[in-house]
């Protein structure tokens, strides 16, 4: 049986775990690039995150399904062969915000995430790799949705 006294020890425990973390959340925050992810375009979200022209390339890998039967919980995964991937995106071009995932990536880790998007509608879907050197490389694909997972 747990005591009062056990119970008051394990809280504070957890609050101290809590405090700890605020400064990380704070961190995590200021990485956070708002205007990226409010983007309604592709043109719009690259030039928040101050970088040029999308070039298509077969060193960018768009994986997910032909058709999607439901919209709420889509697989898409992105990968790269490119030198010097520092940052993958995962763009829904018709979705209220363009952006649905980014991924920062170093030199110790492999090029290649995966995730599951809520896709609102029949939409082109983009892979898009970006180089140390601001390279912005892309693949796309089209996903039909059969189900909207976005309200529709």
């Amino acid at each position: 049986m747990q005591t009062r006294r056990d119970m008051m020890k394990h809280s504070v425990l957890v609050a101290g775990l809590l405090a700890a973390a605020l400064p990380l959340s704070a961190q995590a925050q200021a990485a956070f690039n708002r205007a990226a992810f409010d983007a309604k375009s592709m043109d719009e979200m690259l030039k928040a995150l101050g970088l040029g022209k999308p070039t298509e390339s077969k060193e960018v890998t768009l994986t997910g399904p032909d058709i999607a039967e439901n919209g709420a919980v889509v697989p898409l995964g992105v990968a790269s062969s490119a030198a010097g991937v520092k940052r993958l995106l995962l763009l829904v071009e018709k979705n209220p915000n363009i952006l649905a995932a980014s991924f920062d990536v170093s030199d110790a880790v492999e090029a290649s995430m995966s995730t599951r998007v809520k896709m609102g509608q029949t939409s082109n879907v983009f892979a898009v790799a970006i180089t140390g050197d601001n390279k912005v490389l892309f693949a796309q694909k089209e996903v039909k949705v059969t189900l909207g997972g976005c309200g529709g």
